[in-house]
């Protein structure tokens, strides 16, 4: 499978090149920060109008990931939603591509920021989930080991032949993996800010996506070695 595949606590993942991570010994496909329905928020709220397309955008690579992986387990890591009443928001034919994508697996809902209480859609909701030997929550929590989070939206910026490169990225330590943003529009927070070079080790890698995935040296800013 195309990917990056690395270890966390004994167990083999693989990070997409869509964003996704992807743990082939439990056929279990996770995604972080989807923010469904962003653009049907920011018009309610009168706030400068996004593509009205993005939740159908985000919801074809997702069913892209869950053709190519055929993973019967979906975790989605929080932030699934981008305020507490955009699922009700949703246009009827979103609500039911949901259903079909449910259909068969097991979905659980991680609690997020964004959207801290239970939706009316299909699937289970939890604050965080175990699967030992790895946990499953929003947001990263110092000194945890096998954990796996969202929340930051993290990017990488690198110089490429005298060009700058961005793009969105997986953080990967011994400890623990922060997934990029699997949503369309959900901007993000540069590898080299502080909260994110104070969770991750001084060897972290990133690990880039889009058409295919790249592992480096996570950047660091003037911080870096």
């Amino acid at each position: 499978m195309d990917g990056y595949q690395f270890t966390l606590a004994g167990t083999q993942l693989t990070a997409l090149p869509s964003g996704a991570l992807y743990w082939e010994a439990r056929n279990l496909l996770c995604v972080s920060d989807l923010h469904l329905g962003k653009a049907l928020r920011r018009a309610r709220m009168g706030e400068p109008p996004l593509p009205p397309y993005e939740t159908r955008d985000t919801l074809t690579r997702l069913e892209s990931d869950l053709r190519r992986t055929g993973a019967a387990t979906v975790i989605c890591l929080g932030d699934s939603f981008d305020d507490s009443a955009a699922a009700s928001h949703l246009p009827d034919a979103e609500k039911l591509w949901i259903a079909k994508l449910q259909a068969g697996r097991r979905w659980v809902w991680i609690e997020g920021n964004h959207d801290p209480g239970p939706v009316d859609l299909g699937g289970a909701h939890m604050a965080e989930l175990p699967v030992p030997p790895l946990t499953f929550r929003h947001i990263a929590r110092a000194g945890q080991s096998g954990e796996i989070s969202g929340h930051y939206h993290p990017k990488v910026r690198l110089a490429v032949k005298g060009r700058s490169l961005s793009r969105p990225a997986f953080l990967i330590d011994s400890d623990r993996v922060i997934l990029p943003a699997f949503g369309t529009y959900t901007g993000g927070l540069w590898s080299e800010d502080a909260v994110l070079t104070g969770l991750m080790r001084r060897d972290a890698l990133a690990v880039l996506t889009g058409a295919m995935t790249h592992a480096v040296p996570m950047p660091r800013g003037a911080q870096r070695p």
